[in-house]
């Protein structure tokens, strides 16, 4: 009695199910959360929850980064993108960060120590990776997909590693996008490509929530949620997740 528990039943006040039943996507219906590490109870569906472990088994076990590798991630202020950035930094790659808003780049620039940060909205692509990376991309977790994607690409090192995490670039396409052919650059670099699913690691997460734990009691991983205060103003809170307006993991409280 009195244990708090991470459920994927959807919007409800009340629900009965039992803990072997399957929530869908190899995840488990409910589990109980274990320690938060002393932060927020919200940190078990963010840092300590599915967003951190897609970051953490995402980079380390799909990326394989090696120390002095250049590490390239988009929506890099989110709840995903954020912690393979410093977890990139931890393991000794030059990491360099894409966010649309300034004040997001400023948070990863002077708090999470990104070597180097653009807003994507301001830049030529191309040409801040010519500049931040001049001598190419090694690691790319992909967040977006779409036509940032195919520019980093271009732009990656032979056997150059690709996490495909998501496709915000698609998700409210109201008609095709015409993309060029990557094709190429994936045959004549050799790279490695690989879907992200966070339930392929589901049985893995209990040590990776132990080490993402350690990190953060180290100091070495930090993190942010932006609040929506008010089931009602979820719809809003959902559309401006998708807008980008979150900082982290976009959480509300009931």
């Amino acid at each position: 009695m009195g244990q708090r528990v991470v459920g994927h039943y959807g919007w409800r006040t009340h629900t009965i199910g039992r803990r072997e039943q399957d929530g869908g996507r190899g995840f488990k219906a409910a589990y109980v959360l274990q320690d938060t590490a002393g932060l927020p109870a919200s940190a078990g569906v963010g840092i300590l929850g599915m967003p951190g472990m897609t970051a953490y088994f995402g980079t380390i076990d799909y990326l394989q980064p090696k120390s002095g590798e250049t590490l390239v991630v988009n929506a890099a202020a989110g709840a995903v993108g954020s912690v393979v950035g410093q977890i990139g930094k931890l393991l000794g790659c030059r990491v360099i960060g894409y966010a649309g808003d300034d004040e997001k780049l400023a948070w990863l620039k002077n708090e999470l120590k990104f070597d180097h940060v653009f807003n994507y909205k301001k830049v030529d692509l191309a040409q801040s990776l010519k500049e931040a990376a001049p001598k190419g991309v090694d690691c790319f977790f992909d967040n977006v997909g779409g036509t940032f994607a195919v520019t980093v690409m271009q732009q990656m090192n032979p056997l150059g590693r690709v996490c495909c995490c998501g496709a915000i670039a698609s998700y409210n396409a109201t008609q095709a996008s015409m993309i060029p052919d990557v094709f190429q650059f994936i045959n004549g670099n050799e790279l490695i490509i690989r879907g992200f699913m966070a339930s392929r690691t589901y049985k893995n997460w209990p040590a990776g929530l132990e080490q993402m734990r350690k990190w953060i009691k180290e100091g070495k991983v930090k993190f942010r949620e932006t609040v929506v205060d008010g089931f009602d103003h979820m719809p809003q809170g959902f559309i401006d997740l998708l807008a980008g307006k979150n900082f982290g993991k976009m959480v509300v409280k009931i």
